[in-house]
Protein backbone atom coordinates (compact mmCIF):
# COMPACT_ATOMS: atom_id res chain seq x y z
CA UNK A 1 0.00 0.00 0.00
CA UNK A 2 1.24 3.68 -0.71
CA UNK A 3 0.66 6.19 1.78
CA UNK A 4 1.51 9.44 1.96
CA UNK A 5 0.37 12.64 4.25
CA UNK A 6 0.05 16.12 3.65
CA UNK A 7 -0.58 19.41 5.51
CA UNK A 8 -1.16 21.91 2.90
CA UNK A 9 -1.12 25.86 3.34
CA UNK A 10 0.37 25.82 6.63
CA UNK A 11 0.48 29.48 7.04
CA UNK A 12 3.23 31.27 8.75
CA UNK A 13 4.41 35.28 9.70
CA UNK A 14 7.94 35.27 9.26
CA UNK A 15 11.17 37.20 8.89
CA UNK A 16 12.79 35.25 5.85
CA UNK A 17 14.51 37.51 2.74
CA UNK A 18 17.82 38.65 1.17
CA UNK A 19 16.90 42.14 2.22
CA UNK A 20 17.00 43.35 5.32
CA UNK A 21 13.60 45.19 5.57
CA UNK A 22 12.30 41.92 4.78
CA UNK A 23 13.99 40.62 8.41
CA UNK A 24 13.19 43.33 10.22
CA UNK A 25 9.56 43.93 8.74
CA UNK A 26 8.45 39.79 7.80
CA UNK A 27 6.21 38.89 5.68
CA UNK A 28 3.38 35.77 5.08
CA UNK A 29 4.57 32.17 4.43
CA UNK A 30 2.95 29.01 3.34
CA UNK A 31 4.26 25.92 3.70
CA UNK A 32 3.20 22.11 2.20
CA UNK A 33 4.93 18.89 3.35
CA UNK A 34 4.06 15.37 1.76
CA UNK A 35 5.55 12.48 4.08
CA UNK A 36 5.72 9.54 2.60
CA UNK A 37 5.58 6.41 5.10
CA UNK A 38 3.96 3.39 6.02
CA UNK A 39 0.32 3.90 7.72
CA UNK A 40 -0.60 -0.02 7.34
CA UNK A 41 -0.25 -0.46 11.02
CA UNK A 42 -2.41 3.06 11.51
CA UNK A 43 -4.83 1.94 9.04
CA UNK A 44 -5.73 -1.19 11.22
CA UNK A 45 -5.06 -0.40 14.67
CA UNK A 46 -6.20 3.04 14.73
CA UNK A 47 -3.92 4.15 16.95
CA UNK A 48 -2.00 7.31 17.07
CA UNK A 49 1.42 5.88 17.77
CA UNK A 50 1.59 3.57 14.64
CA UNK A 51 1.28 7.15 12.36
CA UNK A 52 2.82 10.25 11.89
CA UNK A 53 1.23 12.72 14.28
CA UNK A 54 0.04 16.10 12.15
CA UNK A 55 0.33 18.01 15.26
CA UNK A 56 3.80 17.02 15.65
CA UNK A 57 4.89 17.94 12.02
CA UNK A 58 2.99 21.21 12.36
CA UNK A 59 5.27 21.86 15.63
CA UNK A 60 8.58 21.23 13.49
CA UNK A 61 8.18 23.02 11.21
CA UNK A 62 6.45 26.47 13.21
CA UNK A 63 9.98 26.08 15.27
CA UNK A 64 11.97 25.83 12.27
CA UNK A 65 10.02 28.94 10.23
CA UNK A 66 10.57 31.01 13.72
CA UNK A 67 14.32 30.76 12.64
CA UNK A 68 15.13 33.86 10.25
CA UNK A 69 16.67 32.50 7.16
CA UNK A 70 17.86 34.55 4.33
CA UNK A 71 17.35 32.16 1.49
CA UNK A 72 13.63 29.87 1.20
CA UNK A 73 15.69 27.49 -0.07
CA UNK A 74 17.93 27.54 3.42
CA UNK A 75 14.42 27.31 5.66
CA UNK A 76 13.73 24.61 3.52
CA UNK A 77 16.21 22.31 3.92
CA UNK A 78 15.95 23.01 7.20
CA UNK A 79 12.66 21.76 7.73
CA UNK A 80 13.09 18.69 5.69
CA UNK A 81 16.78 17.64 7.73
CA UNK A 82 14.18 18.75 10.96
CA UNK A 83 11.56 16.35 10.09
CA UNK A 84 13.00 13.45 8.83
CA UNK A 85 15.60 13.48 12.39
CA UNK A 86 12.17 13.69 14.35
CA UNK A 87 10.12 11.44 12.37
CA UNK A 88 12.97 8.64 10.89
CA UNK A 89 10.43 6.22 9.53
CA UNK A 90 9.51 8.52 6.62
CA UNK A 91 10.73 7.06 3.12
CA UNK A 92 10.68 10.14 1.48
CA UNK A 93 9.58 13.89 2.12
CA UNK A 94 8.88 16.86 -0.09
CA UNK A 95 8.55 20.70 1.61
CA UNK A 96 7.55 23.67 -0.43
CA UNK A 97 7.72 27.31 1.31
CA UNK A 98 6.17 29.95 -0.40
CA UNK A 99 6.80 33.83 0.18
CA UNK A 100 3.42 35.60 -0.48
CA UNK A 101 4.28 38.86 -2.44
CA UNK A 102 7.57 38.83 -2.74
CA UNK A 103 8.62 42.34 -3.06
CA UNK A 104 10.75 42.45 -5.95
CA UNK A 105 8.41 45.03 -8.09
CA UNK A 106 6.44 42.28 -10.21
CA UNK A 107 2.81 41.27 -9.70
CA UNK A 108 2.91 37.45 -8.76
CA UNK A 109 0.85 35.56 -5.86
CA UNK A 110 3.61 33.86 -4.26
CA UNK A 111 7.69 32.79 -5.06
CA UNK A 112 8.03 29.17 -4.11
CA UNK A 113 10.93 26.60 -3.42
CA UNK A 114 9.98 22.94 -3.46
CA UNK A 115 12.48 20.54 -1.94
CA UNK A 116 12.33 16.59 -2.21
CA UNK A 117 14.47 14.24 -0.56
CA UNK A 118 13.80 10.14 -0.28
CA UNK A 119 15.61 7.45 1.72
CA UNK A 120 16.36 4.26 1.25
CA UNK A 121 14.76 1.81 3.53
Amino acid sequence: MESKIELRQMKFYAFHGVGEQERIVGNNFTVDVLLATSLEQAVRSDNLADTVDYAEVYSVVRQEMNVPSRLLEHVGGRILSALKHRFPQLESIEVKVSKQAPPFGGELQCASVILREEYNK
